[in-house]
């Protein structure tokens, strides 16, 4: 059996995750699990224009839904680049900003690694 990818927080992403509602934490936390074995979460799109291969889980409830937008297509690690609670269709400008300022400082750290 494959191991399970690493899971590599950026920023307050851990510390986002866990100001979800339990049950909204319990679902994200089994769906990067699913991630994390190879498999795809249930409820997820493409997020190219935060950068190639970045994806978002969603997770939907009453009060709104509940976002985890990751990268998964590098070989070391799966990056959780922001979690947090969207209230209407469109991704805000402050979202997508930590979202692509995050994504960036994976890029960054992989060239400089090398």
């Amino acid at each position: 059996m494959e191991q399970e990818k690493e899971i590599r927080w950026l920023g307050s992403s851990y510390h986002d995750l866990l100001a979800f509602p339990e049950e909204m934490r319990r679902r994200a936390g089994f769906q990067l699990g699913k991630i994390q074995a190879g498999l795809d979460p249930d409820d997820w799109k493409p997020f190219d224009s935060i950068g190639p291969g970045t994806r978002e889980i969603r997770i939907r409830e009453a009060d709104g839904v509940f976002r985890v937008m990751y990268v998964t297509k590098f070989v070391e690690a799966l990056y959780v680049l922001h979690c947090f609670q969207k209230k209407t269709q469109r991704l805000g400008p402050h979202d997508r900003k930590i979202a692509e300022t995050r994504y960036r400082a994976i890029i960054n750290n992989r060239k400089t690694e090398k």
